[in-house]
């Protein structure tokens, strides 16, 4: 599993016009679902997303998790981070899970960031939507499950 993390003020996620979910300061996460991720990729990444420390303590130093700091996620699928982008001009998704098990595995770890105790809110999962956020630092970071194991 790989995601985009970043820092808000405030994101939404707007589908056919409409407000799907938003929330005010806290993390958008653009969660992408790599074939072979298992339940234990969703747990071991939404932990290390709910105690990351990139909120900023009275000395404006990155000592404090979303859960410090009272915050909320909105997660969103996105099977784009798994492009691979080498060949041709096309990009390839053949890394990216199937739709079925991608949703299952996208909601576990939707669940499993809640039970860290972060609030959640998320898009829809297939659905075109338009992501508005502002970023606040600017914060961005990656994190792949890969790489927590």
């Amino acid at each position: 599993m790989r995601a985009v993390i970043q820092r808000v003020k405030t994101a939404r996620c707007v589908i056919d016009g409409r407000t799907h979910s938003e929330i005010g300061r806290g993390l958008a996460v653009l969660l992408g679902v790599r074939r072979g991720d298992s339940d234990e990729d969703a747990a071991c990444l939404a932990g290390k997303i709910a105690h990351l420390r990139i909120f900023p303590d009275e000395k404006s130093q990155f000592q404090r998790s979303v859960l410090d700091a009272g915050g909320e996620a909105l997660v969103i699928s996105q099977f784009t981070l798994h492009a691979d982008v080498a060949k041709g001009r096309r990009p390839s998704f053949d890394g990216a899970e199937k739709s079925g098990m991608a949703n299952a595995r996208y909601e576990e770890f939707v669940k499993r960031l809640r039970s860290e105790g972060v609030p959640v809110k998320t898009g829809v999962f297939g659905a075109m939507m338009d992501i508005e956020l502002t970023n606040e630092g600017p914060v961005t970071l990656l994190c792949d499950s890969e790489k927590l194991k």
